[in-house]
């Protein structure tokens, strides 16, 4: 845009460098550069690395706000947990955030350039693809406050093993010497991980200081009593309520009050793709297209099957992605989990959910399929009104696509 500066970023497939002459016709006024073009009329400021100099630049304007910086990581759930913080911290705060998931080492730098004096408090998402990516982000965002919302073997052909997720999320804690932890101590990594700073603690454990008690309502929704507060959450999703009760943790910490909270979570609604209820005539459409790892794909699961009603509950499984050599394993602990979940169908694409569909057990109807188009006729065919049809898999298999073809073509 016009005014802008420009960051020339080399990628695998491009080079920023390439469009300087493009950026100069719209308007930039300067840009960030490791070598110039001489050819191209526009103020270029080189640097070694442009991706490092905009984190310096994104440090630097932080710190010239004194406001509650939290940092939300975790393998599931920071984009669903950071857009209901966002939603609950609203009314009181005047709140800067992440847009979407623009939460890596590009994505984050930006987001902090957009803060402005009128922010009061920032809820800043952070991502890692690789060990020492939540250090590096920490060094830029330097938070005041921190969540990691679990701890699961997802992305492990990038991390190797789980423990090697655990510290480089664990960072976020680490940099908090200063500030406040949040601590989910349902998890166990979690929960046994050594904090420098100030700790608040939520889970079922009575010791915790926001102990929950978890109950199943009449119509399927799920409550939760924490401490002496009720809060209904409208949803019958589990992985729903443990974001509920980080951010309610998170929220009163910094004064919300609970009726506030309860008013705030009721009117609520999750991003795309994260369990989205949609209707299409008399079936029911749970998408959380969004992606998948074994943590959340069990708990679709336990979602699912806790959909009260007649009509049948049919799964719809595309691959996930980046596991490594533990693939095989926990592609089939979903087959198994298929098999225990009352389901009536089960309906799989790709080339690693063929060994979910290997496993499955006492579930009456069950199909694997390579070509998207093919499950889409079948499904077609196949679905019936009140059924209940959950679509899940990982990024890459953009499973939103089969809803659109089943049921908007």
């Amino acid at each position: 845009m016009a005014g802008d500066l420009y960051i020339a970023l080399k990628g695998k497939r491009t080079d920023g460098h390439t469009f300087l002459s493009s950026v100069k016709k719209a308007g930039a006024a300067a840009a960030l550069v490791e070598y110039p073009d001489p050819s191209v009329d526009l103020q270029q400021i080189k640097v070694d690395d442009p991706q490092t100099m905009i984190g310096k630049i994104a440090h630097t304007w932080r710190e010239q706000f004194d406001i509650p910086v939290i940092g939300i990581t975790g393998s599931n759930g920071k984009t669903s947990t950071k857009e209901l913080l966002l939603h609950v911290l609203s009314n009181q705060y005047d709140v800067h955030a992440t847009e979407g998931n623009f939460n890596t080492s590009i994505g984050l730098p930006l987001t902090l350039l957009l803060l402005d004096k009128t922010n009061t408090i920032s809820i800043l998402e952070m991502g890692a693809n690789q060990v020492g990516d939540i250090e590096y982000l920490c060094n830029i965002a330097n938070p005041t406050h921190g969540l990691i919302t679990n701890i699961a073997p997802a992305h492990l052909s990038r991390f190797g093993t789980i423990d090697a997720i655990a510290k480089t999320k664990g960072a976020l804690f680490q940099s908090l010497e200063n500030g406040t932890s949040f601590m989910n101590y349902a998890d166990e990594r979690i929960a046994n991980m050594q904090i420098p700073g100030e700790k608040v603690t939520y889970g079922l454990n009575a010791d915790c200081d926001f102990p929950v008690d978890i109950h199943h309502e009449n119509d399927g929704s799920l409550t939760l009593t924490i401490d002496t507060h009720e809060i209904r959450t409208g949803s019958q999703n589990l992985s729903y309520a443990r974001n509920t009760l980080a951010v309610a943790a998170i929220a009163v910490t910094l004064g919300i009050d609970w009726n506030d909270l309860q008013e705030k979570i009721l009117s609520f609604s999750p991003p795309p793709g994260r369990c989205q209820i949609k209707q299409y005539n008399s079936i029911t459409v749970i998408d959380d297209t969004y992606n998948a790892n074994l943590e959340s794909s069990l708990a679709a699961l336990d979602y699912l099957k806790a959909f009260s009603g007649n009509g049948r509950r049919v799964f719809v499984f595309g691959d996930m992605f980046e596991l490594g050599e533990s693939s095989q394993q926990q592609h089939e602990k979903v087959g198994h989990k298929c098999s225990e979940s009352e389901l009536d169908a089960v309906y799989t694409i790709g080339d690693e959910s063929i060994i979910t569909n290997s496993v499955l057990q006492n579930v009456p109807v069950q199909a694997h399929f390579r070509i998207p188009d093919e499950l889409i006729t079948t499904l077609r065919n196949d679905l019936h009104n009140g059924d209940k049809v959950l679509f899940k898999g990982s990024r890459g298999m953009a499973m939103e696509r089969i809803i659109e073809g089943v049921f908007l073509n």
